[in-house]
């Protein structure tokens, strides 16, 4: 199998019509201006060391060098032999809290940034599993399907806000339902979820969702994220702090981590929860748990052990610039001279 290392490179060869159209361009015009001093074969007696047809030769030879040059630097490889692998994966699905209690500042710059800064790390840290993204508030909505494409996880992940989800609230039994309909249970692999949170739930039963997730073997964990003695939840405007959210009566509102309530999730959901700081966001104990979920294997394969071929062509092209730097433009009078052909008279 042949395949190119650097194959945005190759774009390069596009240029060779252009360099054949400037050749044929000046050529025709050179031969023009010698037409333009007279008869053609008297110029030839004026001028009779200029080879018209050498140009041609040096000018081929620049452009076969030119090719063998960029499809060196492309770096052609050769697969010697197909390997198969057999990889093991899991689906793990993250349900992250967007709702307004997420801006508290108690974990600088705020809890949501925090958990999309770990959930960034847990995604360069994955290999062969799958993953997907849940995000919730007072409603709770797909982010991002299970896949193994983490460049699009991470994608995702920087879009997330919390003006994403139009209904406040902490529909933590929601995302988790929403969460178990999103795997495919057809497919034998381990399952696990990963709950962030700040544990202020208000609207379902979470621990009844998360118990009905691990009846179906899909370790339900929590992280929580946020302080015991709270902080207020500011309110923006156009990107700028304007305040921060009150009550009814007026009151700053402190929006505090509830770890009772994550707690509960976690041992309904016979998962692991921890508490994120602003050092460790908990998610390596978690990730460790779920290393022990079973993982389906799945068989691929692909060619190994590729090899590089760019020197014979890089080679290749420096010997023909060579060889076309040596060759001049003008013709050697003593070859010319002679007629090989030509009768002697007696």
């Amino acid at each position: 199998m042949l395949r190119f290392q650097n194959i945005e490179f190759l774009w390069a060869l596009a240029a060779i019509p252009v360099f054949v159209l400037l050749f044929i361009a000046v050529t025709t015009w050179k031969k023009n201006a010698v037409a333009r001093l007279g008869d053609r074969r008297i110029v030839d007696m004026m001028i009779p060391e200029v080879s018209f047809s050498r140009p041609w030769l040096k000018f081929i030879l620049f452009l076969v060098a030119y090719g063998f040059l960029i499809i060196g630097i492309a770096d052609p490889q050769i697969g010697s032999k197909m390997e198969e692998e057999k990889r093991k994966a899991a689906d793990l699905m993250i349900l992250l809290d967007v709702s307004n209690s997420m801006l508290s500042q108690d974990m600088p710059p705020n809890r949501l940034e925090n958990a999309k800064r770990a959930i960034a790390q847990l995604i360069d840290n994955l290999h062969n599993d799958r993953i997907g993204i849940i995000v919730f508030a007072g409603e709770a909505y797909v982010q991002l399907p299970v896949t193994t494409d983490y460049s699009a996880a991470k994608l995702f992940l920087s879009t997330i806000n919390t003006s994403m989800v139009p209904t406040q609230g902490t529909a933590i039994g929601s995302a988790i339902d929403l969460g178990m309909k999103s795997f495919d249970f057809k497919d034998g692999t381990g399952k696990a979820m990963i709950i962030i949170t700040d544990g202020e739930n208000h609207e379902d039963d979470a621990v009844k969702a998360a118990k009905n997730a691990a009846d179906k073997d899909v370790m339900v964990n929590v992280v929580g994220i946020g302080s015991a003695g709270g902080s207020p939840i500011p309110i923006y405007q156009n990107g700028k702090q304007v305040g921060f959210h009150t009550d009814s009566v007026g009151k700053t509102v402190i929006s505090k981590l509830n770890e009772d309530m994550c707690k509960e999730i976690s041992t309904a959901g016979m998962g692991t929860y921890v508490r994120a700081t602003n050092a460790n966001s908990g998610l390596n104990i978690i990730m460790d748990q779920i290393g022990k979920v079973q993982r389906k294997t799945i068989d691929s394969k692909s060619f190994k052990n590729f090899e590089d071929r760019f020197q014979f062509f890089l080679g290749f092209a420096f010997l023909l610039l060579i060889v076309e730097f040596f060759i001049s433009n003008r013709k050697n009078l003593k070859l010319s001279g002679l007629n090989l052909f030509e009768a002697k008279k007696p």
